[in-house]
């Protein structure tokens, strides 16, 4: 009998998000008051000036048209004037910004634009879970590449092999990182940026956390570094930095052949971002730029410190990140990240993410959303160290 259902679809994802989804639902079956640590999707809504913007898009009739699938002037020009603002980077709206239904939207289908089947890309391991995925879909062979804690993870580049390193069409990496929270310098950059036009690699970097750091550390731009737009490429979200997940809107910007590749496909595939919602993006980058403008950073490092200062006094000692909203924690001795995720759950309601579900490397690890107000932060971190008090009877 025929099959309804392709084969790369078994590849697609990871099964332990379903299965933590299952295990939400029996939980919650029983009546138990589950705080749910798990997803990244913010808690908040937009500034009231975005929310403003959005209302008087919406009700202009001239906004119900097609829009464009690399994303109105308007909107590619205010992203060019925030670049330039926040990092000092100048970027051509005509050639070198492409508008996303969310960074998520672009990073499926690059891959498809820019690779052939049989092509290697390098990804980070652990990383988000799309980075896999695309890969599936454009039928591209990854080359995991090992992030661990003893180099700040991130990737040693020299430990690639060479022959993999010269094949590959692009390197995949993701700082500040989801689910990591680890963070990168300049100096950083500047050695990938000498590595990548050594091996002829184009460099694709994910920095949709940029506005998300803590004590006093400024997340850079790859495109910081003097020549990367001639190999470089970076996608940003205003899902997390503008509370705007649900809007779907983001962009990638640099390279021009490769910002017109992603074009060229998008075209084929979508008409682009509702432009009310581009009004709302637009509205979003302007009110950031506006002196004494206020990002959500202050919000997630008050969250964060609740957290990991609860935590550590109930015994589990964990690192501060410096960025994101997310807690890569060291799982305790004694537990698999799946089993001591499950257990939390059903015996202490909290939902938080198995590190494998991110990729081998991330086993031995959980991944902690800062997702709730304070208050049910501090209940979780009660019901946490309640529930690690007596796993160690």
């Amino acid at each position: 009998m025929k099959r309804w259902e392709s084969k790369r679809l078994a590849e697609l994802g990871s099964a332990i998000f379903s299965e933590m989804a299952a295990w939400k639902r029996e939980v919650t079956a029983r009546g138990v008051d589950v705080i749910d640590l798990g997803i990244g999707s913010p808690d908040r809504a937009p500034s009231a000036y975005v929310m403003e913007a959005l209302t008087r898009a919406v009700n202009d009739p001239g906004m119900y048209g097609y829009p464009t699938s690399e994303g109105s002037a308007q909107f590619r020009q205010t992203v060019a004037r925030w670049y330039a603002h926040r990092f000092g980077v100048t970027l051509d709206p005509e050639e070198e910004i492409v508008t996303l239904m969310g960074s998520q939207d672009g990073l499926a289908h690059l891959a498809m634009a820019v690779t052939d089947p049989g092509d290697v890309v390098m990804v980070p391991d652990p990383g988000y879970p799309i980075y896999s995925a695309s890969l599936v879909l454009a039928g591209v062979q990854p080359y995991y590449m090992p992030l661990r804690a003893d180099n700040g993870f991130l990737p040693k580049l020299e430990d690639i092999p060479e022959e993999v390193a010269r094949q590959a069409k692009f390197m995949l990496l993701n700082y500040p990182s989801n689910p990591l929270s680890a963070v990168a310098d300049l100096a950083f950059f500047e050695r990938l940026v000498e590595y990548a036009r050594e091996h002829e690699l184009l460099l694709v970097h994910d920095l949709a956390y940029s506005e998300m750091s803590f004590d006093g550390f400024k997340p850079p731009s790859i495109l910081e570094v003097e020549g990367a737009k001639d190999i470089a490429v970076e996608f940003h979200s205003l899902s997390k930095s503008f509370n705007m997940a649900g809007c779907r809107i983001a962009f990638m910007v640099g390279q021009r052949d490769v910002v017109r590749a992603l074009r060229v496909l998008k075209s084929n595939i979508d008409y682009g971002v509702f432009l009310a919602v581009q009004q709302a993006g637009i509205a979003a980058l302007e009110e950031d730029m506006m002196p004494g403008s206020r990002s959500v950073a202050a919000l997630y490092e008050r969250r964060r410190d609740i957290v990991i200062e609860g935590l550590n006094e109930a015994g589990w000692s964990i690192p501060k990140p410096k960025a994101t909203m997310f807690i890569w924690a060291p799982i305790p001795e004694g537990w698999t990240s799946r089993q001591i995720s499950r257990e939390m759950l059903y015996s202490a309601g909290v939902v938080v993410i198995p590190g494998d579900a991110f990729g081998q490397e991330g086993e031995g690890y959980v991944r902690i959303a800062l997702v709730q107000e304070e208050e049910r932060l501090q209940e979780a971190v009660r019901r946490i160290g309640q529930f690690l008090r007596e796993a160690s009877r």
